[in-house]
């Protein structure tokens, strides 16, 4: 009898079987722990990157309400008033409730509680069915009974109030049982009672259902059926746009490929590190798919520790970062409500982005012969023409996309919806492609400098030239991470001088730190405006001449009587003219030095805006007077749908604009006006807007305090200075960001590449070679491939650009300023070299001394 033996299936595929895997991955674990310290960069990079994608998309998440509209409506879909002078409120209430229940009541009444201020007090059950994001207890309880009452903090800190207290206002006398707030809109001040504790209310609110809103949309009027006294009104649209969701996962998705970018040029010199001792493990048996089980296993290791330090470090950094949140968005935030979905999808990412980068080194180690592997050679480069065909189809299929994406309005613009997003995603979806091709190209553009090394450079540029052809891995991942970080400076620098520098659009601060605005409106409520009586508004022009007088200067009308446009955009349209066009008054003019003699003949407008003089298919339009059966709003004249752009019409097309750069530059200062030849000559009817105050000097924190004191006494909107960032703080920001990481990548990647070829430095060394050429290697190689990173990166920024905006190299590039593209494109190289020199030319180990795996 014979008994036949058969190998296991696990050995019988060549893998080396279960046994010899453990083994392997049990040494790569010890390598792990011995080479630690070589690893930090990568662990350290993709710690970072968990981090700040777990907080990003913690602040992103709590930054922005579930709803828009839940300060005002709550988890309503609509809302009916009714007014308290109602004669029949009792019976409207009862036929509201009876037949579009369930429903939240909300009893408003003003109760005076200053000489000049009011409260608005409330009556309503913290335990409605649609109220719960306009209410919440912060101490103490509800009030339940008659005479009991809860204040916000706001309005207990005013009148020195606490809980258990009594407070006597309007002749009624309260104990004050808790502290409440409005969780969708912390400015929100008022004072809380049990639901019917308010006899005679000034309004009364009603939160309604699905099935009212449906009922009230369905009658012309927008009202109840049966009850005509209730006014209805529903939420708005929300814009439509990318969500934070998919920003959060393009942000997190570019910032890890940045990260494995690096991580592949790590490996790589890892890789080449262990080479002779990967060639040992294949000459006593071990196959490929085990060598590649070394490398990818140890990067797997990497990914693991990173991404939960990673996380550790993101959720720390995001709790003690929300009460900042909690203060900027006015709105509560809670620290535990994280983005849970963005916790696994970093430490998934980052731990795929460490084995993906490590897989690249793992398959070219497995393939260098045994006997080549032990003589620690590198293997030789591969041909570029592997990637360059690849990298032109991903970039070009990239610059499609953000030719789809409609430029700045197919994000921005129309009506919000699905179209709105969809280019957005177009957007989103080309810069991922395109960086993807630009860093393809990168072994190609190396592979440049080869042909460059020629015999009239000096010997030291030559080699370091050659060395980065010769390791074209190393070299071209870090060029690829430069380009990257280029790319997305000067992206940003012609976004922001796309949007920007606009002229139409102006950005930048409102106002300067010397000025104060007044309206001429009364203000009662946020986001209402009233027009002021004659008797109003001459106590008004005394009281803010008080006012300028108290800031020791005087006060300037500002008078408005037209409008601009630009015929060809939507007249909302984020790219159309923003803010308001002034008459110039003698007054005003003479505020900024303005003479009369410096304003030619003929001129209707005069702006401080670059560019907007010579802006084409520009309208002024004055009181157009067009009548239209429709009840919307007609379009202006010129405009489609509405009439000519004619005299008659009261509109002036191609009005002649003269650019005065006296004029102030701020947002909502006058930096645009109408000449008083132009309101003379087409009898425009100018209107009191409001006053300028400008100061001497700029305002102090106590007279800041005193304009806004006089602001909330009389009603009115006051404006001062509030920063805003400018054209130039984004593009020199942009700028100082991408320099920064350029050079960061720059400092690694030339580390990375000069340790690998420290046998050469050492031979060079033992030639005699002196500090001099060491520091030139060193210095040439920093300063090659920060050359080329900041002329691919930028390349391929403006020609992205060009195919985003639809527009030619001046239009689209013209605006960024020339310092930050003087900075990106010599600055960069100049300080690469001189850090590549100042920290090379240390004497390396003796030959003797080269390390054994």
């Amino acid at each position: 009898m014979s008994v036949a033996l058969r190998e296991p299936p696990d050995l019988a595929r060549e893998t080396g079987g279960i046994v010899a895997r453990r083994a392997v991955v049990r040494w790569a674990w010890r390598l792990f722990r011995r080479e630690w310290r070589q690893q930090l960069l990568v662990f350290g990079l993709l710690t970072v990157a968990v981090a700040a994608a777990i907080w990003g998309a913690s602040v992103v998440t709590n930054t922005q309400l579930p709803s828009a509209t839940y300060p005002t409506f709550g988890t309503a879909s609509a809302m009916a008033t009714l007014p308290g002078s109602d004669s029949s409120l009792a019976a409207d209430i009862a036929a509201v409730q009876a037949r579009w229940g369930p429903l939240d009541l909300i009893e408003t009444e003003n109760v005076a509680i200053a000489s000049s201020e009011s409260l608005q007090l409330r009556a309503e059950s913290p335990r409605g069915h649609y109220n719960s994001p306009l209410l919440s207890l912060v101490s103490g309880s509800y009030p339940v009974a008659p005479g009991q009452l809860a204040l916000t903090s706001q309005v207990a800190a005013r009148y020195g109030v606490h809980v258990g207290g009594i407070w006597r206002v309007a002749g009624a006398t309260w104990r004050v049982t808790g502290i409440v707030q409005n969780p969708s809109n912390l400015s929100d001040k008022f004072a809380l009672t049990a639901p019917g504790q308010i006899t005679h209310p000034s309004q009364v609110t009603v939160l309604l259902g699905p099935a009212a809103a449906q009922a009230a949309q369905a009658t012309s009027a927008g009202t109840l059926p049966g009850v005509p006294a209730a006014t209805v009104t529903f939420p708005n649209g929300l814009m439509g746009g990318v969500s934070p969701a998919v920003l959060i996962l393009v942000v997190e998705g570019l910032g890890l490929a940045f990260v494995g970018l690096v991580s592949v040029a790590s490996f790589s010199v890892m890789a080449q590190r262990r080479l002779r001792a990967l060639g040992m493990l294949s000459a006593i048996g071990a196959t490929g798919r085990n060598l590649r089980l070394v490398m990818i296993a140890g990067g797997l290791a990497v990914g693991a520790m990173a991404a939960l330090a990673g996380a550790v470090l993101g959720l720390a950094a995001w709790i003690a970062y929300a009460p900042t949140v909690q203060r900027d968005t006015g709105h509560v935030v809670d620290a535990a409500h994280v983005p849970w979905w963005a916790f696994a999808i970093g430490i998934a990412l980052a731990i795929a982005t460490s084995g993906l980068a490590s897989c690249g080194p793992a398959k070219t180690v497995a393939a260098i012969p045994v006997v080549t592997a032990l003589s620690g050679r590198p293997a030789p480069p591969k041909a570029v023409r592997r990637s360059a065909l690849p990298g032109v189809v991903v970039f070009a299929v990239g610059l499609a996309c953000l030719a789809s994406a409609g430029g700045l309005n197919g994000v921005a613009g129309g009506n919000g919806g699905g179209g709105a997003q969809g280019h957005a995603l177009f957007l989103l979806g080309g810069l991922v492609v395109t960086i993807t091709g630009v860093c393809l190209l990168a072994p190609l553009a190396i592979s440049v400098l080869g042909t460059g090394a020629g015999s009239r450079l000096p010997v030291a540029i030559r080699i370091a030239l050659r060395d980065l052809v010769r390791y074209r891995a190393r070299s071209g991942a870090a060029l690829a991470a430069i380009m990257f970080a280029v790319f997305l400076a000067m992206g940003i620098c012609i976004a922001a001088s796309i949007r920007f520098g606009n002229p139409l659009n102006w950005i930048g601060p409102d106002l300067s730190s010397n000025q104060v605005t007044v309206s001429a409106a009364e203000s009662p409520g946020v986001g209402q405006m009233e027009q002021l009586s004659g008797a109003q508004l001459a106590t008004l022009t005394t009281r803010v001449n008080m006012l300028a007088a108290s800031l020791r200067t005087s006060a300037v009308p500002l008078e408005s009587a037209s409008m601009l446009y630009q015929t060809g955009l939507p007249e909302h349209s984020v790219q159309n003219f923003t803010g308001t066009v002034y008459v110039a008054t003698p007054r005003l003019l003479a505020t900024y030095g303005i003479k009369a003699s410096q304003i030619p003949s003929g001129t209707d407008i005069l702006t401080m805006r670059p560019g907007l003089a010579g802006l084409p298919h520009m309208e002024m339009i004055w009181d157009s007077g067009y009548v239209s059966d429709s009840s919307s709003p007609p379009p202006n004249p010129g405009f489609v749908g509405g009439p000519p752009c004619t005299l008659s019409n009261r509109c002036l097309a191609s009005p002649a604009i003269q650019t005065i750069s006296s004029l102030p530059s701020g947002t909502s200062a006058p930096n645009t006006v109408i000449t008083e030849y132009a309101v003379s000559r087409y009898h425009m009817q100018a209107q009191l807007s409001g006053w300028l105050i400008q100061a001497p000097a700029p305002l102090t924190t106590a007279q800041l305090s005193a304009v806004r004191h006089f602001g909330n006494v009389n009603e009115v909107q006051v404006q001062t200075a509030t920063y805003n960032p400018s054209l130039v703080d984004f593009t020199h920001g942009a700028t100082a960001l991408g320099i920064v990481i350029a050079l960061s990548m720059l400092t690694m990647s030339v580390g990375l590449i000069r340790s690998e070829t420290a046998r050469d430095l050492r031979t060079l060394s033992a030639t005699g070679a002196s500090a001099r050429t060491r520091r030139m290697i060193t210095a040439a190689t920093a300063a090659s491939l920060g050359l080329l990173g900041a002329v691919l990166g930028m390349a391929g920024a403006i020609v992205a650009g060009m195919a985003w905006a639809h527009s030619g190299l001046s239009a689209t590039a013209g605006g960024v300023p020339l310092t930050d593209i003087a900075i990106l494109l010599i600055g960069l190289p100049l300080v690469a070299a001189a850090g590549g020199w100042l920290f090379a030319g240390r004497e390396p180990p003796a030959v003797a001394r080269q390390p054994m795996e």
